[in-house]
């Protein structure tokens, strides 16, 4: 039997619930009526898309369930217990398929990352390179030479003169964009990173968990 105060509070909880349930649907109807599975940015879009919005729908869920138990008690069996059975298990099963969709989706970027490790380690290596011809004192002589050449050095100047305009030439320019070349590496390795955990972690992790919670759901709703 419902008290007064969970009675008021009851059609609260089923239309905050119901409400939950419809943003969710809303999110897939605009991908559902430009449907094209073919197309890889589709389907990676329309599993971001499921996988992402589906703790609302759960929570949505769980509240029509605890507003149907406040309403009729723990063991009455109505229309809208046997809603949120059904929504629960059909997107049990839709959280089931997304799993080995997301893992394909997670192998995908890691054949992308380590194609991406292949480019990065180049670079790294042509910039270790660079940072080492920097700090070769020849290669200030050939500054100095092409300075020289083209007339960016008065020809009366000193050895020492020379020199540092070299030394302020590489300081001025040439390690500014060394500097900038690490820092895009370096942003590179991270987006590779975060990319991949992403998809594993709030993928198919998220795919596997919220599977389980929906199964647990429609059972309780069911039972």
């Amino acid at each position: 039997m419902s008290t007064p105060s969970t009675g008021r509070f009851a059609p609260l909880l089923r239309w905050l619930g119901l409400t939950l349930v419809v943003l969710m649907a809303l999110q897939l109807v605009g991908l559902l009526v430009s449907w094209n599975w073919e197309l890889e940015p589709f389907r990676q879009l329309f599993l971001d898309r499921l996988i992402g919005e589906a703790p609302m729908a759960l929570v949505g869920l769980l509240l029509m369930l605890i507003a149907q138990r406040l309403e009729s008690g723990v063991t009455a069996r109505t229309p809208l217990r046997t809603v949120v059975g059904i929504l629960s298990a059909v997107l049990a099963i839709a959280m089931l398929v997304a799993v080995p969709l997301s893992i394909g989706a997670e192998n995908d970027l890691l054949n992308q990352a380590q194609q991406q490790d292949a480019a990065i380690a180049q670079q790294t290596q042509q910039l270790e390179a660079q940072k080492q011809q920097v700090a070769n004192p020849a290669f200030i002589d050939q500054l100095i030479a092409e300075a020289e050449k083209e007339g960016r050095i008065p020809p009366g100047a000193t050895s020492e003169q020379k020199k540092q305009r070299a030394r302020e030439f590489i300081d001025g320019q040439i390690r500014p964009q060394l500097e900038q070349a690490e820092r895009q590496l370096a942003q590179a390795r991270l987006g590779r990173d975060l990319a991949v955990q992403q998809r594993r972690f709030a993928g198919t992790g998220r795919a596997v968990v919220l599977t389980i919670a929906f199964v647990i759901l429609a059972l309780i709703a069911l039972a």
